[in-house]
C-alpha cells in the first residue's frame, strides 16, 4: 500500500466556500492531485471572508480559504467563455473525480451538467453537494450553512426558554455535509474499482444536517413530543451548562452526569449547594433556576482556567469556553500536530488545520498551501492537459485564464 493511500487519485474540483472545497481537501491530505478551478472575475466568497494574517484584507490570503483548500492545485478559468468551459471538459476526462456546489441548474447552463460530463468521460465519479439537493421543490433554494440548518430543523431547537430561537454558531450543514460527502465518495469510487461504473452524487447539505436529529424526528413522529428551547439545559444531567467567572468573558462550561459528580461539585462550592434537595436528578432539575444561580455565583469568584483544572481533577467534566487564542495554544491540539504551518509563495505561512484523521499506516501529509489565483496554470495545463506553450500564451492573452 502507498504511504499516500490515494496517490492515484485525480480529482477536479469545481466547488466553492466551506462545504464542497472540504472534502476535495481531505483528498489531497492522502494523496489525491486535486485540481481547483475558480475564477477571479467572481470572486470565490471564503476568499473575502477571512480572517487574514495581520487584519489585512486580501482575497489571496483568507485563512478560511486557505484552511479548505490546502494542498491543491489552482487554476483560475473564466467559465463564462467557451473556451474556458472546454478546459473544463478536458480536465474531467482526466479525473477520476468531480466536485462541484454550484446551485443546482448552473452547469448545465454552461452546458456542464452531469450527463454531458458522463458522455465524455463514463467512469466519472461526480459529487454535487446542495443546500437542498439537486432535485424536489425546493432545488433552488440558494444559501449558506445557516440557511440549511433553518431547513434541518436546527434554528428553532437552539435558544434560551422564552426567547427567540438563535440557532446554532455559523453555517452549521456546511461541516456536516462534507463528512456524509466523503464517506458517499470513497464508496462510489470502491464500487467503481469493483465493476467499472461511474456514478453521480447528489448530497443535500440539509438531509445531512437532518441524521443528527434523527431520535428527535423519530419522537416527534410517533407522538406528540415536540422539544422546546432550553438553552444549555439536558434531560439528562443537572447541571449542565456554561457560566460566568471571575475575568472579563470567561465562561466555564460543566456537567454532573451523576449523583457522585454532583456531590464532588457541590463538595467544592459549599453553602446552599449541599442542600439535600440537589441530591437527586430529579431533585436538581425540579428547582434548576436555583442551582444554576448558585453556580454561577461561585464561578464568578474563580477564572475559568483555575476552575477547569479543579474540577477535571475531581472528574467533574469541565473546560473553558476557548477563545481563539486558546485553541492555537490548547495542549492536546498542539500535542496532535493540529496546527499546520507551510510557507506562502506571496510571503509568510499559511496556518491550516490538520486532518480530522489519524491513520496509523497511512497518515495525511501536507505539501502545499491553497493555490493563489493562477498559480498552477502551466502545471495543469501544460504537464496535466498536454497544451502547448503557444496555447496557454493565447488562453492568456484572451483572458480566458482569470
Amino acid at each position: 500500500m502507498s504511504a499516500r493511500p490515494l496517490a492515484d487519485l485525480k480529482v477536479l474540483d469545481l466547488a466553492w466556500v466551506v462545504a464542497g472545497p472540504a472534502i476535495g481537501r481531505v483528498l489531497a491530505d492522502y494523496g489525491a492531485t486535486v485540481v481547483r478551478v475558480e475564477s477571479s472575475t467572481r470572486v470565490e466568497i471564503a476568499r473575502v471572508m477571512g480572517p487574514f494574517p495581520r487584519g489585512e484584507i486580501d482575497p489571496q490570503r483568507s485563512a478560511l480559504y486557505d484552511n479548505c483548500n490546502s494542498g491543491k492545485l489552482g487554476v483560475a478559468v473564466d467559465l463564462s467563455r467557451e473556451e474556458g468551459r472546454q478546459i473544463v471538459r478536458d480536465l474531467t476526462c482526466w479525473s477520476d473525480v468531480l466536485i462541484e456546489s454550484f446551485v443546482p441548474g448552473q452547469l448545465e447552463r454552461w452546458g456542464l451538467g452531469p450527463d454531458d460530463l458522463r458522455a465524455i468521460n463514463p467512469g466519472l465519479v461526480g459529487l454535487s453537494t446542495s443546500l437542498m439537493g439537486r432535485t424536489g421543490p425546493y432545488a433552488s433554494l440558494a444559501g449558506f450553512g445557516n440557511i440549511g440548518a433553518a431547513m434541518a430543523g436546527f434554528q428553532g431547537l437552539v435558544g434560551c426558554a422564552g426567547s427567540q430561537p438563535i440557532g446554532p454558531f455559523g453555517p452549521y450543514t456546511d461541516y456536516v455535509g462534507p463528512r456524509f460527502g466523503l464517506v458517499a465518495l470513497l464508496a462510489a469510487l470502491d464500487h467503481r474499482r469493483r465493476t467499472g461504473e461511474g456514478c453521480w452524487l447528489d448530497v443535500s447539505q440539509a438531509e445531512a444536517g437532518i441524521q443528527f436529529l434523527a431520535a428527535e424526528v423519530a419522537a416527534a413522529a410517533g407522538s406528540d413530543r415536540r422539544l422546546a428551547l432550553a438553552g444549555n439545559r439536558d434531560p439528562r444531567y443537572a447541571p449542565n451548562g456554561v457560566f460566568r467567572c471571575k475575568d472579563e468573558d470567561e465562561w466555564i462550561a460543566l456537567t454532573a452526569r451523576d449523583d457522585e459528580a454532583w456531590s464532588a461539585l457541590a463538595g467544592m462550592i459549599g453553602g446552599q449547594a449541599l442542600d439535600p434537595a440537589f441530591a437527586t436528578l430529579d431533585g436538581r432539575r425540579a428547582e434548576e433556576d436555583r442551582l444554576e444561580a448558585i453556580i454561577e455565583d461561585w464561578a464568578m469568584g474563580h477564572s475559568a482556567h483555575d476552575l477547569e483544572a479543579r474540577l477535571q481533577g475531581a472528574g467533574v467534566p469541565a473546560h473553558v469556553a476557548a477563545r481563539s487564542e486558546d485553541l492555537v495554544a490548547d495542549p492536546h491540539l498542539v500535542d496532535r500536530g493540529h496546527w499546520v504551518r507551510l510557507p506562502h509563495p506571496l510571503g509568510g505561512e499559511s496556518v491550516v488545520e490538520s486532518s480530522r484523521y489519524r491513520l496509523s499506516e497511512t497518515p495525511a501529509a501536507y505539501v502545499r498551501p491553497a493555490p493563489h489565483w493562477g498559480r498552477d496554470a502551466h502545471e495543469v495545463l501544460v504537464g496535466i492537459l498536454g497544451y502547448d506553450e503557444a496555447r496557454l500564451k493565447a488562453l492568456d492573452a484572451a483572458g480566458v485564464l482569470r
